[in-house]
């Protein structure tokens, strides 16, 4: 049975990765972005997620079957809490009614390795209590020094999208209504957000000594969409509520044994 997908950042990196995917094995996508998508949002504001959520319903006549929250940002800017945290939750929250028409309903965010390293909790804090203004008014802060606790903002809102999804994915709105919530964890992948930081052996050198990837080293996008593409599958029946770590090995090498 022909499957509807909604992937949004599908205009570049694992967004268009995972949309290129599905739709070679025959699934419909309804690709959302800032810009080249079907749905075209801005999903730093409440107006856009409204928008998302309208503009989705329409195209689709009121029926998915998966959600790829997908897109975000990596600058050191108040905007990356806004997308990264706020506009994960408000698609996943948003389109959860559209999925109960569906036969095998699946949900899958992505979130980052860099869950693992600094961040702030203070923004952490106020990212998981829902209190957007108060978040963005600490991301402001923090944004003030871009080099140094502005690079607090990504990963802070990486970890607190990890622990959303441990939080919401056993309750009865998504395990309960049937719907495996997911999410996975990149290690560094040649994106359009990544190519200035790997465009020099230097560079790359760098930033692999922070992020060691002994496994293959730096991924392709297409790794990261084959496994959100199985996690979203009618086969997926009982993972739950899982991070998985798609690194190159960075989770094993900096966390050892250590689980959570």
């Amino acid at each position: 049975m022909l499957r509807t997908s909604v992937v949004t950042g599908a205009a570049s990196g694992i967004g268009r990765a995972t949309k290129d995917l599905l739709e070679s094995r025959g699934e419909r996508v309804i690709g959302v972005d800032v810009h080249d998508a079907d749905v075209v949002v801005d999903l730093s504001t409440p107006a856009g997620r409204k928008a998302l959520v309208e503009g989705v319903g329409g195209l689709s006549g009121g029926s998915i079957d998966a959600v790829y929250a997908v897109a975000g940002l990596a600058a050191p800017a108040a905007a990356t809490a806004a997308v990264n945290f706020f506009g994960t939750v408000a698609t996943l929250e948003g389109l959860r009614p559209l999925l109960a028409g569906s036969a095998a309903p699946r949900a899958v965010l992505v979130s980052s390795m860099a869950a693992l390293m600094s961040s702030d909790d203070e923004l952490v804090a106020l990212l998981a209590s829902g209190e957007e203004r108060a978040a963005l008014a600490r991301a402001e802060i923090l944004a003030k020094e871009p080099e140094t606790t502005g690079q607090l903002i990504y990963a802070s809102t990486k970890l607190a999208l990890s622990r959303w999804v441990r939080r919401q994915a056993a309750t009865a709105e998504w395990a309960g209504a049937g719907i495996p919530l997911n999410a996975v964890a990149p290690g560094i992948i040649a994106t359009p957000m990544t190519a200035e930081m790997i465009g020099t052996p230097e560079g790359r050198q760098a930033l692999l000594e922070m992020v060691p990837m002994p496994l293959n080293g730096i991924a392709d996008a297409i790794v990261v969409a084959r496994l959100l593409a199985w996690l979203n599958s009618e086969e997926n029946t009982h993972v739950c509520g899982q991070i998985v770590y798609v690194d190159g090995g960075s989770d094993v090498v900096l966390r050892g044994d250590s689980v959570w």
